[in-house]
């Protein structure tokens, strides 16, 4: 029996724990900016449970911690400034160094967009960063569009991001799919009104995807394979579709 196939017209993408699995160099980049800090470093099981909300709020969880304090102090004290300062030192170093795509990455994206499919970054991690991951592991010309968490006045779990994207590929949302490893991304695709698909093994701030009610939770991106676009020829789309726009 033939596998099933779906059929959208843009899928979006969150990147850590969804393309690429970065804890190990992000964990190595945050212990070493603690250490500058004069703190200790922390386990990097704890470190998955802060990935998600982007650099700051990792940093912010990092020193509550170790300082024993709430999340509030940290946000209005002028140690965060200091070890988002260190962090940027210290992150680049890091990059593309211990992380790794996750199986059928590449492939996937290749195939959704020699399809006709049309394929956008959506991430809360911050631009410097992004391009900087994705070009260590040849991801840079595969996206359509590249969101980051401050390419627009606000991110992810807000809608923004898959709107704008809607309105710039003219998709309706029922054509639209949102794939993601955490509660971040279930709420985005949901406030956006599109589809979403979930990884297990990805970074949900300690919870498992299936507590957060996504169309379809996927064992890994094999699955995005099956996907199509509906209405013109494979081969007519191809030769119709222009190049990545970031």
């Amino acid at each position: 029996m033939p596998a099933p196939a779906w059929t959208f017209d843009l899928v979006l993408f969150d990147l850590d724990g969804t393309l690429v699995e970065t804890a190990p160099e992000i964990c190595d980049a945050l212990n070493d900016s603690l250490c500058h800090l004069g703190l200790t470093p922390v386990a990097p099981a704890l470190v998955e449970t802060w990935i998600g909300h982007g650099t700051r709020e990792l940093l912010v969880h990092a020193l509550a911690h170790q300082q024993a304090v709430s999340a509030a102090e940290v946000r209005g004290s002028a140690t965060l400034g200091l070890a988002a300062s260190v962090f940027d030192m210290c992150y680049p170093t890091h990059v593309g160094r211990r992380g790794q795509p996750y199986a059928h990455a590449l492939q996937a994206l290749r195939q959704l967009r020699e399809r006709g499919v049309r394929t956008a970054l959506l991430t809360n991690k911050e631009t410097v960063y992004v391009f900087r991951l994705l070009a260590a592991h040849g991801l840079g010309r595969v996206f359509d569009r590249i969101i980051c968490g401050d390419t627009l006045a606000v991110k992810k779990p807000a809608p923004d991001g898959v709107l704008s994207c809607l309105r710039q590929f003219d998709v309706p949302r029922e054509r639209a799919l949102l794939v993601g490893d955490s509660s971040i991304d279930v709420a985005t695709a949901r406030a956006a009104g599109i589809a979403v698909w979930a990884l297990p093994e990805g970074y949900n701030m300690g919870r498992p995807i299936e507590e957060s009610r996504p169309d379809r939770v996927i064992a890994d991106l094999s699955a995005l394979l099956q996907v199509r676009r509906e209405g013109r020829s494979e081969r007519g789309i191809h030769e119709a579709s222009a190049g990545p726009t970031a």
